[in-house]
């Protein structure tokens, strides 16, 4: 009874080993909501206190969303939207590069950066400065977006969960990246779209990291439930009544996604020519978010719907309230703006901004489009959903998250099948420079599967493969009875450091090291009358049936790079030695071949 008491206790242990990701996952979807509350709130109030407050500048918002924080009666000073954002960028420029220089940027880079190259630690200050250097960046009046923050922020909350419960590294990269999740899907009211924007935004190929799926959305469905407590159940943007009602309408919408693919390469080289510029600077790193702040505010002077959020703009869009004009206006100096707020070292994500250029310039594509073929454009604002999500899906390389955010984030999923369809082209004529620089091309660019695409590789070769394949491994047995002068002979003629043994049968008995004939030969001399048979000693070997990735394992645990082969069990023939080069040159063979 006491046996299977503990055999079932063992199984126990082992299945919550196994699930420990998945049940820390709730605790990070509702620490990571709760952070998501804090960093709206703080976003806010930092929106009401600089612009409304000591600008008197009042932009609408999403039509889903509403202030917290009651308007002051602050008249409108335009040139206040000079001074805002600046002053703003210098308080965030102070707080990031004295406290955490890593939360300056949009933070999803920060993000991607950890996960593949970090081994997922980030440190425990990053997700408070973050949350501050963020409302005040983007609440001053930078053009900057929630994602990047809130995505730096869910994942340091899981990050730091995963450290101070002293996780694998695997099991942290896990936790970290459900953390992102959780904190994208809860402040963009995107719970599924959250949880494959995790596994998706890691690579600029059509990729994922599947394993992410299931506890990301355990943390975002988790973390949306718990910031809805806060702020109400519902969608980001309200939307009238759009739909998709003709195959024909494809074509308007193909070139909508020929013109978000142009405009969103345009973007992300302007971003980062612009943070090169500001990296080029002879100026502190905490002066330049200023600097920044700056040429943000001079811009919105003259165009104020070209800073803060922009979400306004959007819902005037959906409602047909708005111009051609002023949608490209906006949409063009939102590419600068955005810039300037965030390639200049202050904190804020792109995706807001890139929702904002995309579905201003479609909105305007609708528009002018309606002119030329009313009868396939029935609903012109329904362009601004869907160049949404045709920008971001190039601009980001996530076609498949993006299309589910934005319909999320609007309530509109009859208009599914032409997002889909613009965000797959766009996807496809992306250009080269993304938005976001540490994605990595495919799983097989990141240093963490490096091990894993080795061993799937290697265990598919076997050894008698490499037998036919090369006549390096043919070598001189060592008869057992053989004196420490023939020894060295053979060793002088052989590229091997292992020497096999056989008996009167040329059956294997063991091998001799290299490594001990010298030290034989230093100890004794070579006219010694030690033989073969007093320095072989036991270890591991191969069978031609074996795979390649078993017998790497074999060399690891005999501290070896050479293994015997033999013929079989029975006879004990050998049949060769199997050295690491040769089982790396096959690995190399192999990726080459599958690559062509």
């Amino acid at each position: 009874m006491m046996k299977k008491f503990k055999q079932l206790s063992q199984e126990a242990l082992l299945w919550l080993r196994m699930r420990r990701v998945l049940i820390l996952a709730l605790p990070t979807g509702i620490i990571a909501g709760l952070g998501s509350v804090l960093f709206y709130t703080a976003l806010d109030f930092s929106h009401t206190f600089f612009l409304d407050y000591l600008a008197g500048y009042r932009p609408e918002g999403p039509g889903g969303e509403h202030s917290i924080f009651p308007h002051t009666t602050t008249e409108f000073v335009r040139w206040m939207l000079i001074v805002v954002p600046t002053i703003g960028g210098l308080i965030s420029g102070w707080l990031i590069y004295t406290f955490a220089p890593e939360a300056e940027g949009h933070g999803t880079d920060a993000a991607l950066e950890g996960y593949h190259f970090r081994a997922a630690i980030i440190r425990a200050r990053i997700p408070l400065i973050k949350t501050i250097a963020s409302a005040i960046t983007i609440g001053s009046g930078g053009s900057g977006g929630r994602e990047g923050p809130i995505a730096q922020i869910g994942a340091g909350f899981g990050s730091v969960i995963a450290q101070k419960l002293a996780l694998s590294v695997h099991e942290r990269r896990v936790l970290m990246m459900a953390g992102m999740s959780a904190g994208i899907g809860s402040i963009f009211h995107a719970p599924l779209a959250g949880a494959i924007f995790a596994a998706e935004i890691l690579y600029r190929d059509i990729d994922m990291e599947y394993e992410l799926l299931v506890p990301s959305a355990i943390t975002s469905v988790i973390a949306y439930c718990v910031f809805s407590l806060f702020f109400g159940f519902g969608t980001l943007f309200t939307t009238p009544y759009m739909a998709f009602e003709h195959a024909t309408e494809l074509l308007p919408y193909t070139i909508l996604a020929v013109i978000v693919a142009l405009a969103a390469g345009i973007y992300a080289r302007t971003f980062y020519a612009i943070r090169d510029a500001f990296q080029a600077l002879p100026v502190l790193p905490h002066i330049k978010p200023a600097i920044g702040g700056l040429l943000t505010g001079i811009v919105g002077y003259f165009l104020p719907d070209a800073i803060y959020t922009g979400y306004g703009i959007l819902q005037q869009g959906l409602e047909g309230q708005i111009g051609v004009q002023m949608l490209l206006l906006v949409a063009v100096a939102k590419v600068f703006t955005t810039s300037f707020s965030i390639a200049s070292g202050g904190s804020g994500g792109v995706f807001g901004p890139s929702v904002v250029i995309g579905g201003a310039l479609g909105g305007a594509v609708g528009l002018l489009l309606k002119t030329v073929w009313p009868q396939l454009i029935p609903f012109p604002q329904a362009y601004v959903i869907v160049g949404m999500a045709g920008f971001f899906a190039s601009a980001a390389s996530t076609p498949f998250s993006t299309v589910i955010m934005v319909s999320e984030m609007t309530g509109n999923y009859d208009l599914l099948l032409p997002a889909v369809w613009v965000s797959t082209i766009a996807f496809l004529l992306k250009s080269k420079h993304g938005i976001y620089e540490k994605q990595l091309t495919t799983r097989y660019d990141t240093p963490i599967h490096h091990a894993d695409f080795l061993l799937g590789v290697l265990s598919r070769l076997t050894v008698y493969e490499l037998v036919q394949r090369y006549s390096t491994m043919h070598f001189e047995p060592v008869k057992k009875d053989m004196p420490l002068r023939e020894i060295i002979k053979i060793m002088s003629r052989s590229p091997y450091s292992t020497f096999p043994v056989v008996n009167d049968k040329d059956e294997y008995v063991g091998v001799i090291p290299a490594l001990k004939v010298r030290a034989a030969v230093v100890e004794f001399g070579l006219n010694s009358p030690i033989r073969a048979e007093d320095l072989v000693e036991e270890r591991d070997v191969v069978y031609p049936w074996e795979s390649l990735a078993t017998a790497l394992q074999r060399m690891a645990e005999a501290g070896s790079d050479e293994l015997v082969i033999l013929t079989n069990r029975n006879t004990k023939k050998i049949d060769g030695i199997l050295s690491r080069a040769d089982i790396l040159r096959a690995y190399d063979q192999a990726v080459a071949q599958k690559r062509e």
